[in-house]
């Protein structure tokens, strides 16, 4: 019952997800070389590839550059006698192919030195995944659409903080009215007391000079 249960499981997310992803790497010391992958009609191909060659220098391997290395990327329909329906150069780039009919496709690639006396040992790097147009098509929606979701939320805490500092710059500008208010009704108090103090001391004086008069002290 279990092995049944197993086998259930697996054949469900077989249906559930038909997409194949295979991601690996193979050395090449300048031959072509080529897998094989079973396309029924309508399958959509999409994938990336780049060519590393080995640095004596360094012990390892580095990203190739295009003005060392001819690389060619083919696609061949096995079933109609190596019919070739791709064909690209360059040391890295993109694989995107429908199959037109359904049968067993050879991917070959092949990494050449320009040099006569160039280092030919290389690390071809694959990653693609195969399914339907539909499915593929499919899966870049939701990955839109999932970049979408999150651009809303970042334009929606962009605009919380933009109303924030609204708020913030509104009550700065009203301290800044108050605290002008006060400074200027602090100055004219001033200028009052000042006025004030000024009409005491002439009537104080006046009045003592008026006192000492009457008392013919002066």
């Amino acid at each position: 019952m279990m092995l049944l249960h197993a086998l259930f499981e697996i054949a469900l997310f077989a249906l559930i997800f038909p997409t194949q992803v295979a991601a690996f790497y193979f050395y090449s010391n300048g031959e072509r070389k080529c897998f094989h992958k079973e396309l029924s009609k309508g399958t959509l191909l999409e994938g990336t590839y780049n060519v590393q060659s080995y640095d004596d220098g360094l012990q390892a391997y580095k990203d190739a550059s295009s003005q060392d290395y001819d690389v060619s990327v083919d696609v061949e329909e096995v079933f109609d006698d190596y019919h070739r329906v791709m064909h690209q150069k360059g040391v890295a780039g993109n694989l995107k192919l429908l199959a037109l009919d359904s049968g067993e496709h050879r991917i070959c690639v092949e990494a050449q030195p320009k040099k006569w006396l160039g280092n030919s040992k290389t690390k071809i790097n694959l990653d693609f995944e195969i399914g339907s147009d539909v499915q593929l098509d499919s899966k870049q929606k939701t990955v839109v659409d999932s970049l979408h979701q999150k651009v809303n939320i970042l334009n929606d805490k962009v605009a919380a903080i933009r109303r924030e500092q609204k708020l913030v710059r509104e009550r700065e500008a009203q301290f800044r009215d108050i605290s002008e208010s006060v400074n200027s009704h602090a100055m004219w108090w001033s200028v009052i007391q000042l006025v004030v103090l000024l009409f005491t001391c002439i009537w104080q004086m006046r009045h003592l000079r008026t006192f000492f008069v009457k008392q013919k002290v002066l």
